[in-house]
């Protein structure tokens, strides 16, 4: 719908997380182990890959996860502590109320950086307004800047590939297979110049045939697994994200 309204008049803001939302990654993708790397990468590659003006809130480039607090008194948010207390005085269910809040407390946004395996993950020597994430041990800017394979590398390269290529800026987008309920698939279009984004919204590897008309140009211009074999009817794994240039 934005791109709709946004094709020829006006200039957007693409982003999927803020100060006021809960992890980016534990939002919209999967942050069980097996599938936080390459979901984080998928929703990275669809913000770089649209018209706009995207913006990535601190962490996403890391894929930092919900912290899912288990008692009242680590929030510090007033909406998440009004709540609790509300919750209390008319006899609701505290625990449910607890696991909302691991899902969708803005606290969970506003962890301190992940910066290295040190105290406080680096963040800090001090006491933080909010405690830091336990998985900053594994989930940090350090260890990734060191792995070429890393969701902050693959961020990287996401940037690099919108700056090479001016048509994922501006150019025109074209909504494909609207139906389908896990594949998110649009090409851009700038002159010569045509690139398909497809997106496996799904913890399953997926099947998609290239609809009529369309065909592969070459080598992926960015994938988030380390291989991909173009074909009439691409085989996606889970939370798979390929932007090919196209013919």
């Amino acid at each position: 719908k934005w791109e709709q309204e946004f094709a020829t008049k006006g200039w957007q803001a693409i982003y999927l997380a803020s100060h006021d939302q809960a992890r980016l990654v534990s939002r919209f993708g999967d942050d069980r182990p097996a599938f936080r790397e390459p979901s984080t990468k998928l929703l990275n590659t669809f913000i770089l890959s649209m018209h706009g003006t995207p913006y990535c809130y601190y962490g996403d480039e890391l894929g930092m996860t919900n912290i899912r607090f288990n008692t009242i008194a680590d929030y510090r948010d007033v909406a998440a502590r009004n709540g609790y207390e509300l919750v209390k005085n008319q006899g609701g269910s505290l625990p449910d109320y607890l696991t909302t809040l691991k899902i969708y407390s803005r606290d969970n946004g506003r962890t301190p950086f992940q910066w290295n395996t040190t105290a406080n993950a680096g963040f800090t020597t001090g006491t933080p307004w909010l405690k830091v994430n336990p998985n900053y041990l594994t989930i940090n800017e350090e260890a990734q800047n060191k792995d070429s394979a890393s969701v902050l590398n693959h961020f990287r390269k996401a940037v690099a590939l919108r700056k090479q290529h001016p048509v994922l800026i501006y150019g025109q987008y074209q909504l494909l297979d609207a139906a389908n309920p896990n594949i998110y698939a649009y090409t851009r279009t700038q002159g010569a110049d045509k690139a398909l984004v497809v997106l496996n919204f799904s913890a399953e590897q997926r099947d998609w045939a290239l609809p009529t008309g369309l065909t592969l140009g070459g080598a992926p211009w960015l994938n988030n697994y380390p291989t991909f074999t173009p074909a009439a009817t691409l085989a996606l794994r889970p939370w798979q994200a390929v932007v090919i240039p196209l013919k």
